[in-house]
């Protein structure tokens, strides 16, 4: 499967749409948890066993982004695009197969393994072919598709539960809803198969750089480089920090109000959840598209720096005021989504455009080390602290210091990042292409 070519006159901004039917599909894997108290009940379940597909899935995605990006530079957003529609919807298929027959395992390797491809090979597919038709605001651009992923919950989640109350929570129920799930992504996300399309040329908009202009560095020579191994550091310790909140959300509003005049109920709770997502999917558009105004490095200082004081202020004064300790983790959690919305144009300006789908889905690695970092710290540390007799805020105080002292890690290594050496550069583009073709279209002498 070619590359299907813009035809003369295609708008680009029919290309974001395109990445953004994929994203919000994929998206679906943030509302997994809906499906984990009925399968529970349905299946004879423990809460670790039902969390096991989603565990899954986020490790396949980090794998298959990395191993098969390289791949989707080479084939193109297209075949990428339709090996995620079929892998994330066989996967959905195969758990309703697994649900009817109540067959667990089955649940697991489709909603998990092959789901979790689809996951991972959909995340990367637009990003190199939205840089090239985004040259001037590549911030932007990444920032659209990627906060797909970050509001697909915000539809999944109560799709999926008004699915289950109408077809009910035994595994028969389950299965309808996971088929329903397969066949309706399958529809959504093939309007992006059908949408997109590559540049015609490397100046996809007048008077716009050239997307290939400038040095290249293909995704091997990339992994050997410092900046890439500190541009690693930087997003594990920004999802870390950023991802240790949204996992513990609701137990942590309530635990640090416990002891309070005014303690957070459930329902209010569940209502900083969902507004956690919202900062979570602003962030995403708001924080990337301002990169393109400030630079990646400066947006960086601002996630990394801001974020470790967003931290302290919840550590000294968050147990003393609502509004302020609502106010710090809306910050971190926008934070948090900037910094996977920004991180591939911050490539593009390192690497170039050559094979920058590959590296970002190489780098992505970081999001699965950050998954399992992030609440291993802030639920090991309120475990001990609940052990040793501890109560409210004070369960999460060595935990927050730990995100402060992580988040000054990703602020040393993002100043530590340099413009790459030019042994590291694929020959012949250390001079800027639009240079090259402006001599180019130069007419000959006489």
């Amino acid at each position: 499967m070619s590359p299907p070519v813009a035809p003369p006159g295609w708008s680009r901004w029919l290309v974001p749409p395109a990445a953004l039917s994929v994203h919000l599909s994929i998206g679906q894997a943030y509302a997994w948890s809906v499906f984990k108290p009925p399968l529970e009940s349905a299946l004879d379940l423990s809460g670790t066993q039902s969390a096991l597909p989603f565990q899954l899935g986020i490790v396949m995605l980090g794998l298959s982004a990395a191993f098969g990006g390289t791949l989707v530079e080479r084939r193109g957003p297209r075949w990428a695009m339709t090996v995620a529609l079929i892998c994330f919807s066989s996967g959905f298929l195969l758990s309703a197969l697994g649900a009817a027959t109540e067959q667990y395992w089955l649940i697991v390797f489709g909603y998990g393994f092959v789901g979790g491809i689809g996951l991972g090979i959909g995340y990367i597919s637009p990003v190199s072919t939205l840089i090239k038709w985004f040259p001037d605001r590549p911030g932007m651009a990444t920032g659209i598709a990627i906060m797909g992923f970050g509001g697909g919950a915000l539809i999944a989640s109560p799709w999926s539960a008004q699915m289950l109350e109408s077809f009910g929570t035994d595994n028969v129920g389950i299965a309808y809803a996971f088929l329903v799930h397969g066949l309706t992504y399958a529809v959504f996300m093939l309007l992006g198969v059908l949408l997109v399309r590559v540049p015609r040329s490397a100046r996809p908009v007048e008077g716009a750089p050239a997307a290939l202009s400038g040095p290249q560095v293909s995704a091997r020579s990339a992994v050997r480089t410092p900046q890439f191994w500190l541009l690693w550091i930087v997003l594990t310790m920004n999802v870390t920090a950023g991802i240790g909140i949204l996992e513990k959300a609701a137990p942590m509003i309530t635990d640090f109000f416990a002891d309070t005049s005014a303690p957070v109920s459930a329902t209010a709770a569940a209502g900083f959840v969902a507004l956690l997502s919202a900062a979570n999917m602003a962030g995403r558009i708001g924080w990337s598209t301002t990169s393109d105004l400030i630079g990646r490095k400066n947006i960086y200082r601002v996630y990394l720096g801001v974020g470790a004081l967003m931290y302290a202020l919840i550590a000294l004064l968050g147990d003393s005021s609502k509004p302020l300790f609502v106010l710090c983790a809306l910050v971190i959690l926008s934070f948090y989504g900037g910094g996977f919305a920004t991180v591939p144009a911050y490539l593009k300006d390192l690497f170039g455009t050559y094979e920058v789908g590959a590296i970002h889905g190489r780098l992505l690695t970081a999001w699965s080390t950050a998954g399992v970092l992030g609440p291993l710290i802030v639920n090991w540390v309120a475990d001990r602290q609940e052990a040793a007799g501890r109560h409210g805020a004070s369960l999460y105080g060595v935990s927050l210091i730990i995100m402060i002292g992580l988040l000054v890690v990703g602020f040393i290594a993002n100043e530590l990042v340099r413009p790459v050496d030019p042994r590291h550069h694929v020959p012949g583009t250390d001079t800027p292409k639009e240079a090259a073709d402006d001599r180019r279209e130069q007419p000959e002498s006489a």
